[in-house]
Order: structure tokens, then C-alpha cells, then sequence
């Protein structure tokens, strides 16, 4: 058996494995969920409603039956540009109209992501005008969905084809450390992106307003004051415009960073409530979790990377997922598709990992905020957005510890009431 015929049958077994697991994974949850359907849980009862309960049971649970779909198209898609040869008949059509060089290796790229776009779309718009739509936190038109899918297409070929172009250019010039070159030019494209996406990207999609509210303000003023903290402001987005769903992140990068809180959590949390929000948002400042998960993936892309410049000299990496490389022309565009298509199966072991690692930073930046804010107010809190986003209380254990990257409510509620 040569080595070709040996790595399709392991990319046909990492396959089949990863979608076994998923779908164990989510039959867990499924019936774990449904199981718990009709009893709020004990340490809830008091102020979770069973109705409110029932709503966010049934649509975790008609989520995850979407998500079914999710796999199977992915898998699908999969199949067809690697072993039924999708990707090498798109490269053979390209080269015949536009001939080999740097032109065509560009446009299989651009093919194969808008192709693959399309192919999905459907999903995330059954997502939004049905799913959300039935249970009440869709608040998009049709207008301003597509308007948000031309605007982020024309984004990703702004800033992707000029990335995509360097890479393909140190593959085909770097020489034997082309990878290395490669991998520094991904960091400086991820650093530059997070300094750009607050005052250039993101208002491409929502307006964003400073906190106007005056007691609110006069809190995360002494918050600031008490945790040492500075940031280019406090901001506050219309989240409205398109869901009901709340929520507060970080983003930028150095004195670009600022605080943005959805409107509609303004509308659902009083202001102390707010400050203790704002305050677990500040530990995850103040403790690193944002440089340090950054460090991390740094790391697993440089690994990534390197694994990419020894396959790429592989011919059984080539016709080991259907397709035949070219004797007088470059492979490199083959080369990064066809490894962005397999890294995924590989790594998904590796999840749980990653899920345990951003479990603890909230388990930390909770505790920030009991530290410099109440902790009951973040309780009462947390209690709201679980209801307001009908987000479940009864989630599988197992499921918990492969995906979630925040922990389940009663383990974070039980922690903030000791």
C-alpha cells in the first residue's frame, strides 16, 4: 500500500470520526436538554419562569437539529472538492482560461471560497428568518441581511486577496523557510486587522454611540478609577438593529481598545448591574486572557505553518485527496486549499482543550468582578441575559466540556453565590 492510498484512508477515518463524534455529541445534548424540559432546576426556580425555561430548551434544541444539516453539508462539500475532484476540475478549468501563473492560482482561491459561500448561504439565512424569527430575537430585513453579506464579501476580498496574494508569493519565492516568512506576515495581518476593526471595520456595520447614560457613566468612571484600567472609551452598539441577543466584548488592540456594550443590554441590566458587567469584562483586560489566547494561537499557527511547507513538497499529499499536482507549474494555491480543507479534522480533537482554557478565564474574570464590583449584581445579571437569550440551564456535561468556552450556569452562578 503507498503512501497515497494510505492518507486517503486516514483522511477518510478522521472524517468519519469527526462526524461520529459530533453527532454523538449532539444527540447528548439533544436528549439531555429534552430530558430536562419540563422542571426549571432547582437553584433557578425562584427566578426563572418555566415558560422561559421551555423557550430556551426548544431552541437549543432546534438549533442543534439545524446544526445536523450544518454537518452534513460540510461533509458533503468536503467529499466533493477532495476525493470526487472538485477542486482539481475548478484548477484544471482555470488554467485553461487564464493559464498558469500567479492570476490563476489566485482565482482558485477566489472560486473555491465564493463557491463554497454560496453553497452554505442558505443555512445562515434559515438561521435568521426562521429560527430567530419564530422565537422573537430576529429584528433584520431581508434588505439589510444581504446589505451585511455584500459589505462583508467586499471586505474579505479587500483584505483576503491582498494576504492570500503575499502568501502565494513567498510559497513560490521564500525558498526552503518560506513558511517561516509566512508565518509572520499572518501575525502582523492579525495584529494590524484588531487595530483597524474598531474605528474602520465594525462601523461598516453598526453605529457606535459613547455611554451617555449619567449614573451609569459615574460608576465605570470609579470602576476605571479602582482597577487602574484605561481605554480609548466606552461605546455603546445597536445590537438592536439586528437581534434582540445582548451581550459586551472587548476589542482593539493597544490604546485602541475600548469597552462595547449592546444596546439592548443597557435596556435589560440596571446600572450596577452594568458595572458588574463591565467589571468581568475588565478582568479579562487586567489578567492577559487576551494577549495570552492570542499567544496560543500564534504558537498552533506556527505549527500549522510548518506543517504546510513540508506537505506541500508531498505528491501523496496531492493525489492522497484527489487531486493531481502539476509537473511544470506551481501547486501552491492546491496546496493551501486542500490544507485548509484537512488541519480542520485534525485539530477538532483538540477542542476540548481550548474549551477548558477560556472555562477558567471566566471562571477568573468573574471572580475580577466580585473583587471590584458586586457580585450578587453580576448574578442578577447573569440570570437575566441566560432568560433574555434563552440561553439553556440544562446543557449535557459532556457537550460542556467539548465546546462551551463559557461554563454552564449553574457551575458559574453556584461560584459567584459561595
Amino acid at each position: 500500500m503507498n503512501s497515497s492510498t494510505l492518507f486517503t484512508l486516514a483522511f477518510a477515518g478522521f472524517l468519519t470520526l469527526n462526524l461520529l463524534l459530533k453527532l454523538w455529541l449532539a444527540h447528548r445534548q439533544i436528549r439531555h436538554v429534552a430530558q430536562h424540559r419540563n422542571a426549571v432546576p432547582e437553584a433557578f426556580k425562584e427566578v426563572i419562569s418555566l415558560q422561559a425555561h421551555e423557550k430556551a430548551a426548544d431552541y437549543t434544541l432546534v438549533k442543534l437539529r439545524l446544526g445536523h444539516w450544518d454537518l452534513a453539508i460540510d461533509a458533503a462539500m468536503l467529499l466533493v472538492w477532495t476525493l470526487l475532484g472538485g477542486l482539481g476540475a475548478l484548477d484544471a478549468w482555470l488554467m485553461d482560461v487564464s493559464g498558469t501563473g500567479m492570476l490563476q492560482q489566485l482565482l482558485l482561491v477566489l472560486g473555491f471560497m465564493l463557491i463554497s459561500g454560496l453553497v452554505n448561504l442558505p443555512l445562515p439565512y434559515y438561521q435568521t428568518f426562521k429560527v430567530e424569527q419564530h422565537f422573537g430575537f430576529n429584528n433584520m430585513t431581508v434588505g439589510l441581511w444581504l446589505s451585511d453579506l455584500v459589505k462583508g464579501t467586499a471586505l474579505g476580498l479587500v483584505l483576503g486577496l491582498p494576504l492570500v496574494w503575499a502568501i502565494l508569493w513567498l510559497m513560490q519565492s521564500g525558498g526552503n523557510q518560506w513558511w517561516l516568512l509566512a508565518w509572520a506576515l499572518l501575525v502582523a495581518y492579525q495584529l494590524f486587522v484588531m487595530w483597524l476593526a474598531p474605528n474602520y471595520i465594525m462601523p461598516l456595520f453598526n453605529k457606535f454611540q459613547p455611554l451617555e447614560d449619567p449614573q451609569l457613566q459615574e460608576r465605570v468612571d470609579a470602576l476605571m478609577q479602582r482597577t487602574g484600567f484605561k481605554s480609548d472609551g466606552f461605546f455603546v452598539m445597536d445590537g438592536s438593529r439586528r437581534s434582540a441577543h445582548s451581550n459586551a466584548f472587548f476589542t482593539g488592540l493597544g490604546k485602541q481598545k475600548r469597552v462595547v456594550f449592546f444596546d439592548t443590554l443597557l435596556k435589560q441590566l440596571s446600572p450596577s448591574e452594568m458595572e458588574a458587567v463591565l467589571a468581568h469584562e475588565l478582568g479579562h483586560a487586567k489578567l492577559k486572557h487576551i494577549p495570552k489566547s492570542m499567544l496560543r494561537g500564534f504558537a498552533i499557527s506556527l505549527v500549522g505553518m510548518a506543517a504546510l511547507g513540508w506537505l506541500s513538497a508531498q505528491v501523496w499529499f496531492y493525489t492522497g485527496l484527489g487531486v493531481q499536482p502539476h509537473l511544470a507549474s506551481s501547486n501552491n494555491a492546491l496546496a493551501l486549499l486542500l490544507f485548509m480543507q484537512v488541519v480542520p479534522l485534525v485539530t477538532f480533537i483538540t477542542t476540548p482543550l481550548s474549551a477548558i482554557k477560556s472555562r477558567q478565564h471566566e471562571f477568573e474574570a468573574d471572580a475580577f468582578a466580585c473583587a471590584h464590583a458586586s457580585g450578587q449584581d453580576l448574578r442578577q445579571a447573569l440570570l437575566k441575559l441566560y432568560q433574555d437569550n434563552a440561553s439553556t440551564l440544562t446543557p449535557d456535561p459532556l457537550y460542556v466540556a467539548f465546546y462551551h468556552s463559557h461554563p454552564p450556569a449553574s457551575q458559574r452562578l453556584a461560584r459567584l453565590t459561595a
